[in-house]
């Protein structure tokens, strides 16, 4: 299919077992790339080194989540501008404002997310951004800066319909991954993704969290790369789309925001 995925945690611990094997799922199921996503110091630097050790394969990003908003500090910040140096480096993030778990406070993820858009219009670098129960206080901040940054998506996106327009509205792209095939909790999102223009959709797995629930039943419930193909079966009727024509859109629309 040449499928990209945009964004697979796999610097995540559950996969340093059968890391190479589940690699060559992902090329057997048809994908080309993979973004390893990064979101703390630890995870940004594992990234880079799983994207070096597979070059034209993986890539990586490199950002503080806000689950981790406490940790900002001047050397993260400096580490993080010297990552965004790196042309494995695709994207800075994941950052955002998470209010859901508030496992930081507020004002500490509004000033890891203001520094770190800081950091993306300084270097040029596309974002990789996340929001859950905060989109108030995310867009506000994200429209302030948004016309000194370059390409911005927001990831794993599950809020309504009226959030995902106000970022259309704001040339992102929207990342959508299994949670649109969940047809309990992921119901008003399988009704909206029709609305995102062909040329602002993204795929990702987040995995090793939300595998899809089309995926045949398995024992082991880790989400990995190779389960892309789901996402893209869901998505495809949610919007009325081939599986062919949802596969090629977003593959082209990924190469294209990260300069791949």
């Amino acid at each position: 299919m040449g499928l990209i995925d945009i964004g697979a945690n796999l610097a995540h611990d559950s996969f340093e077992a059968d890391f190479e094997t589940l690699l060559h799922r992902a090329w057997h199921a048809g994908l080309e790339a993979i973004v390893v996503t990064g979101s703390s110091a630890e995870s940004n630097r594992k990234a880079l080194q799983l994207a070096r050790r597979h070059p034209g394969r993986l890539y990586s990003t490199a950002g503080l989540h806000p689950h981790h908003a406490s940790d900002w500090n001047d050397e993260l910040a400096a580490e993080i501008r010297e990552l965004a140096q790196h042309p494995e480096v695709v994207s800075l993030g994941e950052c955002g404002l998470d209010y859901n778990r508030n496992y930081s406070p507020h004002d500490a993820q509004q000033l890891a997310f203001r520094a770190q858009l800081e950091i993306a219009a300084d270097t040029g670098k596309p974002l990789f951004l996340h929001q859950r129960d905060a989109h108030t206080d995310f867009l506000a901040i994200l429209g302030e800066y948004r016309p000194r940054l370059r390409e911005v998506v927001v990831h794993c996106f599950t809020d309504t319909a009226e959030a995902m327009r106000d970022y259309l509205a704001l040339d992102c792209y929207i990342g959508i991954t299994g949670w649109v095939c969940d047809e309990r909790r992921g119901k008003a999102l399988y009704d909206a993704v029709h609305q995102i223009p062909d040329e602002r959709l993204l795929i990702e797995t987040d995995a090793p969290y939300l595998l899809p629930r089309n995926t045949p039943k398995m024992a082991d419930r880790r989400n990995e790369p190779a389960f892309l193909p789901w996402v893209v079966k869901g998505l495809a009727q949610a919007r009325q789309q081939s599986e062919e024509h949802v596969a090629r859109v977003s593959a082209e629309n990924a190469r294209r925001f990260f300069r791949l």
